[in-house]
């Protein structure tokens, strides 16, 4: 065997034991310990992403799912296939079709997306792109060189957004949720990432959370920040986050410019205080909209989607970057931020993360 075919070999060794350790996770927080392990089998397949195989006790993933696609779809698929063992073993269900009705309610009840993909879809009739069209159009607005009536268009796409979500909240209508993960998966999650997280769930209309994920090709773990909303508020909330670590790398580097600095040594104290400076702009932002009785108390459709999607949340507190010259630079620089450019173009998942296939 030569070296390529005993890596192959290694990684999907390590693939297979990671996959055995997710759907115990799956098991614990889903199906509450219900079920017994399967024998979990990687297959060269692309006809289908993932198969539940009641004569053999088998859940076989495709191995292109895994190499060609973020981990948060193999999770998807795994939660799906586990979904029809879960029907099959422990409701005893041997009558109904394999999507049928005791399916399609189990993943329901559970946050599951009981269509043949294994993953949540938002319903294409959602009205989210008038709303995102309205924003961008205020955001073009805001990359005028008037600082005044940059920073003005600003507060007004974000105003739009709230009294939009106002409006959906007041209306008590059914929303269609998904979720989007963005960036990519890192071994360690920085503060300034922490922050631009807090910064989409305090103030776009999503909730955030840092899931775990794998990397095969690499047999390393990781995490990758994951958020939950409606459609519209998923592509915005998506933009903002690029733009945010697109912007804060620039003024990185016209720091550096600026000061001579030949080194990346303070590079986190600096983006750090950029996402502070931006989120005391934001916050400054809210506080007048309060005083104008715009006031936001959460979407509590969402809150259930997100808690079914995890059901068990651990909170962390992390200790923050030190308060260097850097990090002070950072934060005035942040606080100059205003947050421009169309938003029509941006590639959102919302919750598709593979084509759907039958």
């Amino acid at each position: 065997m030569d070296r390529d075919a005993e890596l192959t070999a290694a990684l999907d060794a390590a693939l297979v034991r990671e996959l055995r350790t997710t759907f115990w996770q799956i098991n614990d927080s889903f199906f509450r310990g219900a079920l017994t392990a399967p024998t979990l089998e990687l297959v060269g397949t692309r006809a289908t992403l993932g198969r539940w195989i009641p004569a053999t006790r088998t859940i076989e993933i495709s191995r292109a799912l895994v190499v060609e696609n973020p981990w948060g779809a193999v999770v998807e698929v795994l939660k799906h296939e586990a979904a029809h063992q879960y029907v099959y073993e422990v409701l005893g269900e041997r009558e109904q079709t394999p999507h049928g009705p005791a399916f399609r309610e189990v993943c329901s009840k559970l946050g599951i997306d009981a269509h043949a993909t294994g993953l949540p879809r938002a319903d294409p009739a959602e009205p989210a792109n008038r709303i995102v069209d309205r924003v961008a159009r205020l955001l073009a607005l805001a990359e005028s060189p008037n600082r005044n009536e940059a920073e003005a268009a600003m507060a007004a796409a974000h105003r739009l957004m709230l009294k939009h979500n106002l409006d959906a909240a007041r209306a008590a209508a059914a929303r269609a949720y998904g979720f989007a993960h963005l960036g990519r998966p890192s071994g360690r999650v920085l503060e300034h990432e922490r922050i631009v997280a807090m910064i989409l769930g305090k103030h776009f209309f999503v909730e955030a959370i840092w899931v775990p994920v794998y990397r095969p090709l690499e047999g390393k773990r990781g995490s990758v920040l994951e958020i939950c909303g409606t459609r519209a508020n998923l592509a915005i909330a998506e933009y903002v986050h690029g733009f945010l670590r697109e912007t804060a790398d620039r003024l990185w580097s016209e720091h550096r410019r600026a000061t001579a600095i030949s080194s990346n040594r303070e590079r986190r104290a600096f983006l750090a205080g950029v996402m502070t400076g931006f989120a005391d702009t934001l916050s400054r932002q809210s506080a007048k909209s309060r005083s104008e009785g715009l006031v936001w108390v959460g979407d509590g459709d969402l809150v259930r989607y997100f808690r079914r999607r995890h059901p068990h949340v651990r909170h962390v507190r992390h200790a923050g970057q030190q308060r260097t010259d850097a990090w002070v630079h950072g934060r005035e620089a942040g606080r100059k931020i205003v947050l421009h450019r169309p938003v029509q173009g941006v590639t959102v998942s919302r919750g598709r993360l593979l084509p759907a296939k039958a």
